[in-house]
């Protein structure tokens, strides 16, 4: 899996979108890990595709599951797949699920979307793709 900053994940992703579109390939897919309620009302990055590793109310991831979906999403298990959540934390399990399910090209985004807590465990204040200024949208 590799291991991404925010900034490198942006130019990660606009550079395999440039050579898949001139392989005629479908580029990287783009999965937000989070719950979706986290996902649409703290933001996201645009084009984010969201496929929880676990939801409300159970809290408890089910990898097979969550590789299943990715797998639907993606077309087969070949296609670049980006994770991304509030910390970096989730899409490590999350992508270690989809490389032990047989996914070649794995990627997540170090510090998520929210980024680590400050000293005053408050996010969004240190590190995270908000924090860099990289696109995102709010519901």
């Amino acid at each position: 899996m590799k291991h991404l900053s925010p900034k490198e994940a942006w130019a990660w992703l606009q550079a395999e979108q440039a050579r898949c579109d001139a392989a005629g390939l479908e580029g990287p897919l783009f999965v937000d890990v989070r719950m979706e309620i986290e996902s649409l009302y703290v933001g996201r990055p645009p084009g984010v595709e969201n496929i929880p590793w676990y939801e409300y109310p159970d809290l408890t991831p089910d990898p097979a599951r969550f590789a299943a979906a990715v797998e639907s999403e993606a077309g087969g298990k070949e296609r670049p797949v980006l994770l991304i959540c509030r910390s970096g934390k989730r899409t490590l399990d999350a992508g270690q699920a989809l490389e032990a399910s047989g996914f070649k090209d794995v990627a997540h985004v170090v510090h998520g979307f929210e980024g680590d807590l400050d000293e005053s465990f408050k996010r969004s204040s240190v590190s995270g793709w908000r924090f860099d200024g990289l696109p995102w949208e709010q519901m």
